[in-house]
């Protein structure tokens, strides 16, 4: 099967996002596959007319995830043909070529549903669910609304757009931007006095945050693959909390899989995680966090449609726990995603 694998982009996740791209072409590869990766913005220069028969590792310039996320105005200035385009030279005829597009961007331009619609429109096939459940599972504020609708449990929040007043007086509280991931741009805001410098870090990343309620407890996370959850994993940070170092700096987290709770409480937490999966009309497969507070309730703090696939990421640890493993995983991705198309 020819596959291009869409990685990079200019969102704050765009290391993540390489990472991911990275493990998923050598997964594969090896199962022989042709597959090319690209960056989606910085894209290819070169002739397309063969492209999946060019013998190249596309991935040997890909790096670890570092600390930091980076600066994007550094990437777009790496950009070599002057565009406004979010699409790189090139990216959409090879992606047009390809028998499918494995979406592994994280973040805006990638998770949010733009990039799905354009594929819609061009008739390119690729991974995962649809624009319209993307956009739903990027927004915390709509996907807050949603899971009170359905009865999903979820922390006390209020959406805020950058400029307006607001009142919020429960403490400790998370400032996070509406529409981030990776834990970019989050706070744990202590007392009122903190507020402003947690809200001024949350807009630097975008024009509306969501404010919600602290659940002092566990956390966990929880993957659905076409409906069905997988066994549940718990994530705990050696210090602070799982913020974008934790995440995927190799030694930072201690991650458990099956998380050593109860059977009740990992039955529940699996039945809430396919209720978000179907309330959100999500498709292919998905990956839901979860607080677990010291009198054992459980709370969804939101979907990933885009889940990571790095070397340190969560998804590929509970398909692991099922016997599943790494291109197994991507090969099973890449089957129900084709399906949607029958």
């Amino acid at each position: 099967m020819n596959i291009t694998v869409l990685a990079g982009g200019i969102s704050s996740e765009r290391d993540v996002s390489l990472s991911s791209g990275m493990m998923i072409y050598k997964a594969l590869k090896s199962k022989g596959h042709k597959v090319v990766l690209l960056d989606v913005y910085l894209g290819y220069e070169g002739d397309t007319t063969d492209i999946f028969n060019i013998e190249k590792d596309w991935a040997a310039n890909i790096g670890a995830v570092k600390e930091q996320n980076p600066d994007i105005s550094q990437i777009k200035s790496l950009r070599t043909i002057s565009s406004d385009s979010f699409f790189g030279p090139g990216v959409l005829d090879i992606c047009s070529r390809a028998d499918i597009v494995f979406i592994a961007l994280h973040g805006e331009n990638g998770e949010d549903g733009k990039l799905q619609a354009a594929f819609d429109l061009l008739g390119i096939k690729y991974t995962g669910t649809d624009y319209t459940s993307s956009a739903l599972a990027m927004d915390k504020a709509i996907s807050k609304e949603i899971f009170a609708f359905y009865h999903i449990p979820t922390p006390q929040g209020i959406r805020v757009k950058k400029g307006t007043s607001f009142e919020w007086k429960l403490y400790p509280c998370v400032v996070k931007v509406s529409n981030g991931g990776s834990s970019v741009g989050v706070s744990i805001v202590n007392s009122p006095v903190e507020m402003d410098a947690a809200l001024a870090n949350a807009f630097t990343y975008g024009n509306e945050v969501i404010i919600e309620q602290y659940i002092k407890g566990r956390e966990f996370s929880v993957g659905v693959i076409d409906g069905k959850a997988l066994p549940v994993i718990e994530i705990a940070p050696l210090n602070g909390f799982y913020d974008y170092k934790n995440k995927y700096q190799a030694g930072s987290t201690i991650e458990t899989c099956p998380a050593n709770i109860s059977d009740e409480i990992a039955g529940k937490m699996q039945k809430t995680a396919e209720d978000v999966f179907a309330a959100l009309r999500l498709k292919t497969y998905a990956r839901m966090d979860f607080m677990l507070s010291e009198t054992n309730e459980h709370y969804c703090l939101e979907a990933n449609t885009l889940p990571g696939m790095t070397p340190t990421s969560l998804l590929p640890q509970e398909a692991e726990a099922i016997g599943m493993d790494f291109a197994s995983l991507c090969e099973k991705i890449i089957e129900l995603s084709l399906a949607k198309y029958k």
